[in-house]
């Protein structure tokens, strides 16, 4: 057999399984809202994890994989945990979060979306239809899905993939109910460019690396910093890359233009203490909101917030999905945010949505092959993503209900695990070791046949 494929949504997992189901000779057709493929992308860097770089390289064509090395930057020696005065409580160094690994799909990654997207729609011209609003789908009596579009058109394929995001109008149709709950947790987010002048005075651990400032109460800070321009302008090959590009349309200076190296500063507190109203402000509106919630802590700290880019503030409250149980398979399934959308602490939402691709592809690919029933491949990957994904889930939502614990009891409890965890090693290596790497089922040959 085989498979026709419709994804619903060209997002970063959608687009992902269509790199990786074209690789594998299965059709495949993507139907993404937007009008325009080169709107921008807002939002801000992604983090890739051992989990997403391994299968963004399982999904991606050698050139295209390449271009991601070349333009995300590394996100630094490791990740710093600190007081709000900027005493530290640990530091996990780059090398326990890979595994001990310097592989390029072992090791994390600080992506561009804007970069990432531009990657993602290389080469898929013809295969991915743009202003198509999904309005709802049927099931034909032959068993095949037609997905029905708002302009009146309409695809039928062997399987439907809702691959559009939180919000999904798949998952509405396929699982009703309420599918994401709004928690107690509001982050703030903002930029703050890394120039020459700016890296004078912002502290040195902040300008390369992940850090969490947690203090004893109150809100807390994560850090992240971006030096995507920095690396491709340095980019060892960049001729030969531009030589593979060709072909997709791109290469490597196209892919810089929009590039700016900056710091991610997160601010995630209580929703009990944003005042009402708080939504309604402009960016300096919400930089001095922030300033009144972290009164005593490092000056540099302060002085990131005060700086930073008004125009790339927000304000996010976080939601969360609930749990699903396992559903029968049918010729509809559901990958990344549309079922088990999380809150962005830890960064693990796309990661995840990009392994569910790889995940998918693969399975896939074997009915493909003749080696399994399109029914039965959908349902290993149901069962296997469920159990990942809301895994990833429950992490997330941990790790946010201590970021936003009022209770100074907990908040000491934590600092005194980091504590000890810095000075003993095997407590280290046992709390940190597996939480940032992974053991997403790689194919081997299909990597090695890609990467040529």
């Amino acid at each position: 057999m085989a498979p026709k494929v419709i994804v619903v949504g060209g997002g970063i997992g959608g687009l992902c399984l269509a790199h990786a189901l074209r690789g594998a000779g299965v059709a495949v057709r993507v139907y993404e809202r937007d009008r325009d493929p080169d709107d921008p992308v807002r939002g801000y860097r992604i983090h890739v994890n051992q989990m997403g770089s391994r299968s963004l390289r399982q999904c991606l064509p050698a050139p295209l994989w390449e271009a991601f090395l070349a333009t995300a930057g590394h996100p630094g020696p490791g990740f710093r945990f600190q007081d709000e005065r900027l005493r530290e409580l640990l530091f996990v160094e780059e090398a326990l979060m890979s595994g001990g690994s310097t592989a390029p799909a072992d090791v994390h990654h600080a992506a561009s979306r804007a970069a990432l997207r531009r990657l993602l729609l290389a080469g898929l011209d013809g295969v991915v239809r743009f202003g198509k609003v999904f309005e709802r789908y049927e099931t034909e009596p032959d068993g095949r899905v037609t997905a029905r579009f708002s302009d009146g058109t309409s695809a039928t394929g062997d399987l439907l993939v809702g691959a559009d995001g939180a919000n999904s109008a798949v998952r509405r149709q396929y699982l009703p109910g309420p599918g994401r709950v709004v928690t107690d947790a509001v982050g703030f987010g903002a930029r703050l460019p890394l120039t020459e002048a700016t890296r004078k005075w912002v502290p040195a651990g902040f300008q390369a690396g992940l850090n969490l400032v947690l203090p004893s109460r109150g809100c807390a800070m994560f850090t992240a910093s971006f030096t995507g321009r920095r690396q491709a302008l340095g980019y060892q090959g960049a001729e030969r890359l531009d030589r593979d590009l060709a072909p997709y349309g791109l290469d490597l200076a196209s892919l810089t233009d929009d590039l700016e190296d900056y710091v991610l500063l997160a601010v995630i507190a209580h929703r009990r203490a944003i005042p009402p109203g708080a939504a309604g402000l402009d960016g300096e509106g919400l930089k001095s909101l922030v300033a009144g919630m972290t009164p005593g802590w490092h000056p540099g700290v302060r002085r990131m917030v005060a700086e930073a880019d008004p125009a790339t503030v927000q304000l996010m409250p976080f939601k969360t999905s609930t749990p699903v149980p396992a559903w029968p398979t049918t010729a509809v399934t559901l990958l990344g945010d549309a079922v088990h959308s999380m809150p962005p602490v830890m960064g693990f939402g796309a990661n995840v949505a990009m392994r569910d691709a790889a995940l998918l592809s693969s399975v896939i690919a074997a009915v493909h092959r003749g080696e399994d029933t399109l029914t039965s491949a959908v349902r290993s990957y149901e069962k296997e993503m469920l159990d990942y994904g809301f895994g990833a889930v429950r992490t997330a939502g941990r790790m946010t209900d201590l970021l936003i614990a009022g209770s100074p009891l907990v908040r000491n409890v934590a600092k005194g695990w980091l504590r000890a965890c810095a000075v003993a090693g095997p407590l280290k290596r046992m709390s940190f070791g597996t939480r940032w790497t992974d053991e997403t089922r790689q194919e081997p040959e299909r990597v090695a046949a890609r990467l040529g």
